[in-house]
């Protein structure tokens, strides 16, 4: 393509019409090894406009894990500084240890148009609920059957024998929470399940409320522009 060409179909910087939307934050829970952190990953690689919210946990760091970028690893004493500061959108306690949510890099990139994704259980969703209601786009993870969750969470071996007991036992609880949600997939295939997320994720963005400046788009187009 010549340079003349390129400059006609260049979009110009500041576009009078362009709508701009306000990012939304798209959360995933389910039991521990149903699926939701494999998928989360899948979708932080193919959607470019999509971050991962890193939570502050009092919990140790696992093989692998880098500190900064998996979580944000605090104290006891640290975390509950943020507690009292409420500068976390959510916190919860899971298997005696402390997990949240730290508001201001949310908050800074739903508002630059980015769209946060939170790897979080359902107290955590509760109260994201409460505090951030008209951004949530909800989706809880079941795995297909009981037995294929044990075998997952033994597969994975992160975790002694008694965790993995103490996940199971949890598992039931926690899937009672599912019609909290706004939408549940059960996890069969894992590339089915990250596809229907990006579904899911695409009739969101499309929402007419987040659309900011649709209306002025509307009325330039009425007036001929």
């Amino acid at each position: 393509m010549s340079s003349k060409a390129q400059a006609k179909t260049k979009a110009p910087e500041h576009d009078p019409l362009a709508i701009h939307r306000r990012g939304l934050m798209l959360v995933l829970s389910s039991p521990s090894g149903a699926g939701k952190t494999t998928i989360s990953r899948a979708l932080l690689e193919r959607e470019p406009n999509l971050t991962m919210s890193i939570s502050a946990t009092t919990r140790a760091k696992r093989p692998g894990e880098t500190a900064g970028v998996d979580y944000i690893f605090v104290d006891p004493t640290e975390f509950n500084l943020m507690v009292n500061r409420q500068e976390l959108l959510e916190h919860a306690r899971v298997f005696e240890n402390y997990y949240g949510t730290p508001k201001a890099p949310v908050e800074t990139a739903l508002a630059a148009g980015k769209d946060v994704l939170f790897d979080i259980d359902w107290q955590g969703t509760q109260q994201l609920s409460e505090n951030a209601r008209d951004d949530l786009v909800t989706v809880f993870i079941l795995p297909p059957s009981t037995q294929e969750l044990e075998r997952r969470l033994n597969t994975r071996a992160q975790d002694p024998a008694d965790v993995v007991a103490k996940r199971m036992a949890r598992a039931a609880d926690e899937m009672s929470h599912y019609p909290e949600y706004q939408y549940v997939i059960v996890n069969h295939d894992i590339e089915l399940s990250v596809r229907s997320v990006q579904a899911i994720l695409t009739a969101e963005r499309l929402k007419r409320e987040r659309q900011i400046g649709l209306g002025d788009f509307v009325k330039a187009l009425r007036e001929g522009q």
